[in-house]
């Protein structure tokens, strides 16, 4: 899955570390009814970007974008029901020093926050949020500013995700990925994928560097 290259990992969170699913489908289905559009075209095209971008795509014109976007933001805020970490995410994350990882999500860093310990995963030291970068995924933004907050160069990273846009995004990084879940976007071609880190905890039990991560 890696070589001893990788030096660092760089997580997407929701779908990635952490299922959200049922509470993001609850918050853009209202959306969605709200401007009269199929909530499973919108829900596809929300899957790994950051809120702005969805409700830029289609809210109707003349309508304000800044308070839909604090609408959606207040309601990821407010509700944690059905969050829960993947399996083996917690255990893998415990096994991994500071300097090894970082999360780069297209949430807000208060609700990357709230979901984290709602899902009873470790906070890294180095998130990457929505609010950190000006171009969101599939941007590679986010990635390069997680390697760089690393002080590793991208090539030295792989990148877990779970979605179209972050797997462009780490792709256009210059890091290695790996896709989580079943995603098969043709993005994901060739590419290295796991079901979850139940896997991963399993191959290493000192340190659960199966990852290849080499410690500094």
């Amino acid at each position: 899955m890696t070589d001893d290259r990788t030096r660092g990992l760089l997580f997407d969170m929701d779908g990635t570390l952490l299922d959200s699913t049922p509470l993001v489908e609850q918050i853009w289905t209202e959306f969605a009814s709200r401007h009269q559009h199929d909530p499973a075209r919108v829900l596809a095209f929300a899957h790994g970007r950051p809120t702005r971008a969805t409700v830029a795509e289609f809210l109707p014109p003349g309508l304000d974008v800044e308070a839909e976007v604090a609408r959606i933001a207040a309601a990821e805020a407010a509700e944690t029901w059905g969050i829960a970490a993947l399996p083996g995410a917690r255990e893998y994350l415990g096994g991994l020093e500071p300097h090894q990882w970082a999360v780069v999500t297209s949430a807000t860093r208060a609700v990357a926050e709230i979901r984290m310990t709602a899902a009873g995963l470790p906070l890294p030291e180095v998130l990457v949020t929505s609010e950190d970068v000006e171009h969101g995924k599939p941007s590679p933004e986010g990635y390069l500013l997680a390697a760089r907050s690393l002080g590793l160069d991208p090539a030295a990273c792989r990148v877990f995700e779970d979605a179209g846009p972050g797997v462009v995004a780490g792709r256009s990084s210059g890091a290695e990925v790996t896709v989580v879940g079943g995603y098969t976007g043709e993005e994901t071609h060739g590419l290295p994928r796991i079901a979850d880190f139940t896997e991963l905890v399993q191959r290493d039990s000192d340190g659960l560097l199966a990852a290849g991560v080499s410690r500094r």
